[in-house]
């Protein structure tokens, strides 16, 4: 019973003012003189005592069905939207090489990968989606709470898959696409790649003013022979930051920066679920005061 209790115990106040009239405010009934009276005293008394007993369990169930019993059996929390995040990832034929750690065994999209589906681990607030591009874009997963299904679509992505080339300002064009009807507070483009762009239909001043219009901030990161100079202008100008990354580790410490850059702000609003057992008194006190009113009646 530690989950039981009132929804507005404050209502158990109400009892004041009846106690205060019984007191102070008596009923004023007419007296009449009837002969030998004292043979049904007994009676009457007794009477009185019921009748007073219903009139209190009346008023005291009827102020318990107001104060609403109720008993709490499960409460959850539900959070509500944080940012909107769009993974542009290069799937280009250069993402082939194997220059971004010593040993040599992965190559650059292996550890984008890997450190993507950290970074999607992270974000577990917020909505992704992810994009990819090569001769032409493709939209791999829609912006999705699913973390499970990202990082299983990204295991299946491979270099290659959306062309040899680099359509770098036609993914950001397909992202901003995305997220310009969003309403959430934060809207981000975390693009990488490794190459300048070879094969968009867009510009990339076409691209700046978009993301400006639409106040969606684009994180670049560069690798290798990127042309940084327009990933940078391209960050800059959407309120965000550039990066150039030599290494692996320079990789996942350029995703932890964005993490903590780009903070969610989650607001919850908490869920209870309860059991009412206001009909409980407020039956049991009309019952009452049915009585009351039909020996009242009887008596008179």
């Amino acid at each position: 019973m530690s989950n039981f209790t009132f929804e507005y115990p404050y209502i158990f106040l109400l009892i004041l003012p009846f106690i205060i009239c019984a007191k102070y405010c008596p009923s004023k009934d007419q007296s009449y003189f009837i002969p030998h009276l004292h043979l049904y005293s007994s009676n009457m008394i007794s009477t009185q005592l019921v009748q007073n007993i219903l009139k209190w369990l009346a008023i005291i169930l009827s102020i318990i069905a107001l104060a609403s019993p109720i008993k709490k059996i499960d409460e959850f929390t539900i959070k509500s939207e944080g940012i909107d995040i769009i993974l542009a990832l290069d799937t280009s034929h250069s993402m082939r090489e194997k220059d971004l750690e010593i040993d040599k065994n992965q190559t650059r999209f292996d550890i984008v990968k890997e450190i993507v589906v950290d970074f999607i681990d992270k974000r577990k607030n917020d909505n992704i989606g992810i994009i990819v591009f090569g001769d032409y874009v493709l939209n791999a997963s829609p912006l999705s709470y699913d973390k499970h299904i990202q990082k299983l679509i990204l295991n299946r992505l491979e270099i290659g898959i959306a062309g040899r080339s680099t359509a770098l300002n036609d993914a950001l064009a397909l992202g901003i696409k995305i997220l310009k009807k969003r309403k959430t507070k934060s809207k981000v483009i975390v693009l990488i790649s490794d190459g300048e762009d070879t094969a968009s239909s867009i510009p990339y001043n076409i691209i700046t003013k978009l993301s400006q219009k639409y106040h969606i901030k684009i994180y670049t990161i560069g690798i290798g022979q990127s042309n940084t100079k327009i990933l940078k202008m391209i960050a800059d100008k959407s309120g965000a930051k550039a990066f150039k990354a030599e290494s692996k580790n320079d990789l996942r410490e350029i995703y932890t920066i964005i993490n903590s850059i780009e903070k969610s702000e989650i607001k919850q609003n908490k869920i209870v679920l309860n059991n009412y057992y206001f009909f409980y008194p407020l039956f049991f006190a009309v019952l009452s005061l049915l009585f009351f009113i039909f020996l009242r009646n009887r008596t008179n």
